[in-house]
């Protein structure tokens, strides 16, 4: 969701700079950057070790999450071609799942800023025991769309989800955004969402297939 359908990694990152500051500390886009794609409570933690902020990681969560919320109240900043996209897949009658480390709030904002139904099942951070870059997300997702994890296709934008979605065993196509995504088995790259169509997702990840269908069983992340 954060980084991949709508741009809103500055919005995450604008509240970790107000937070740490609030407390008299100094943040860097390089923390910032190391949190792109992680589960929130484990980037909670890393802000409380790298900072001299004194919340617990529930309590950073709920600032961060409040923050962010309000900013995509006022404004969901959609990716190009994000929206059209899933439009295009409802259309052709495709079923979609939403999975985020996100909470559901802001999940809930995003879904109801789409319209028309364009997402049947919502995973976040809170459905899970396990987050990105754990397979439990996609798992939980293609069990709810009752489809096989291996017929599907994931989006991702960063390293810490393609591995989540390929541990899976989801064919992914990386479309990367705030930070840089070295290749992962089972991921493919491309530049932007703007244009794509289902069937180019088909193509892009046809390739996979075989790769991740030839793997015994289903992958466990390495980080």
């Amino acid at each position: 969701m954060d980084g991949t359908l709508v741009d809103s990694e500055p919005y995450w990152i604008a509240e970790e700079f107000a937070l740490v500051e609030s407390f008299g500390g100094q943040w860097s886009m390089e923390h910032a950057h190391h949190l792109v794609g992680s589960a929130l409570l484990t980037g909670a933690a890393y802000i409380i070790e790298n900072s001299p902020v004194t919340l617990t990681p529930e309590e950073v969560v709920a600032r961060l999450v409040g923050g962010v919320a309000q900013r995509l109240r006022a404004e969901v900043p959609w990716r190009p071609g994000g929206h059209e996209l899933l439009q295009q897949v409802r259309e052709a009658g495709i079923p979609c799942a939403l999975v985020t480390m996100s909470y559901r709030e802001l999940a809930d904002i995003l879904v109801e800023s789409m319209g028309d139904d364009l997402v049947q099942v919502i995973v976040t951070g809170e459905d899970v025991s396990d987050g990105k870059p754990h397979p439990e997300p996609y798992l939980r997702a293609a069990e709810l769309l009752g489809v096989d994890p291996r017929d599907c296709i994931a989006i991702e934008d960063s390293r810490t989800g393609a591995l989540s979605s390929t541990a899976a065993g989801v064919p992914t196509v990386v479309i990367p955004h705030v930070v840089a995504v070295p290749q992962v088995p089972g991921a493919v790259h491309h530049d932007t969402l703007e244009a794509l169509t289902p069937a180019d997702l088909m193509a892009l990840t046809a390739p996979l297939r075989g790769e991740l269908q030839s793997s015994a069983g289903i992958a466990r992340p390495t980080t």
